[in-house]
């Protein structure tokens, strides 16, 4: 199992090169994005973010996909893959459906939009020339000139058992946000996605990766991180990532929560 931590979009920009090198210090291995409309870009702050850091993985999570064209994700994703070799962690989504509307993205059907962009993002990045003619993906004759020596692991975000069924059909995992995050929760997604995974055909276990949320200003914080990681890791979860509140979004003190707890590398 490994362990995260969420920077949260609504810090300003210029915090997160110190909280990129706090967690590359503290030995935490992953350290997680978020794109949120109309706040930070997630492909930028992660290119930022590996190239500030020695060994973090850091995830995307997540890129909406009425946002942009998949053959543009793919040519983001491979630069970031090529560049920083085993160390980005990709996710695609719904986006929030009200802000995919105000920017005049909405589609009638998200579902079909999400698994037509995934695999086509997905094959892109294996290396494959596409033509699809989809309800929403059209593409003509479209091959990544400079694909990676290998794919980055792509997630799906979700939440609906439709949703996170559908990451292990199309993707490699799912990726569940705070608002999943109770035991139970996390337990249906793993049994749900494992299906998923298992009706693809494709080889290799489905990764489940969690958000849960914390309060970095709670008392006895480091057992409040031990209990919390257990229970979500004990639930089925590979990766378990802890983020801050509202009211405090730094997370560098869960960064000391996870060093007290005895959950990081060394």
């Amino acid at each position: 199992m490994s362990t995260g931590i969420v920077f949260r979009p609504q810090l300003p920009p210029e915090e997160l090169p110190g909280v990129v090198r706090a967690a590359d210090e503290a030995g935490v291995p992953e350290l997680w994005l978020w794109e949120d409309c109309f706040l930070q870009g997630g492909p930028t702050a992660a290119a930022a973010a590996l190239a500030w850091s020695e060994r973090l993985r850091v995830g995307i999570g997540l890129l909406p996909v009425p946002l942009r064209n998949p053959a543009v994700v793919a040519m983001e994703l491979a630069t970031l893959a090529r560049l920083f070799p085993g160390r980005v962690v990709p996710v695609l989504g719904h986006g929030v459906l009200d802000w995919m509307a105000q920017v005049g993205a909405g589609v009638d059907s998200p579902m079909t939009l999400l698994r037509e962009h995934t695999e086509a993002v997905r094959d892109l990045l294996d290396g494959r020339r596409l033509d699809v003619s989809g309800r929403y993906v059209a593409l003509d004759g479209v091959a990544l000139d400079q694909p990676p020596a290998e794919r980055p692991p792509l997630l799906v975000g979700a939440r609906g058992p439709k949703t996170i069924r559908l990451a292990g059909e199309v993707a490699d995992g799912v990726l569940i946000d705070h608002t999943g995050s109770d035991p139970d929760t996390v337990r249906r997604a793993r049994a749900v996605v494992d299906e998923g995974r298992s009706a693809s055909g494709r080889p290799g276990r489905a990764v489940v990766t969690v958000y849960t949320e914390l309060d970095p200003a709670a008392p006895d914080l480091a057992a409040r991180v031990a209990d919390r990681v257990a229970e979500v890791r004990d639930a089925g979860a590979d990766t378990v990532v802890l983020q801050g509140t509202d009211e405090r979004p730094d997370p560098r003190p869960l960064l000391d929560g996870l060093a007290a707890a005895g959950l990081l590398p060394g």
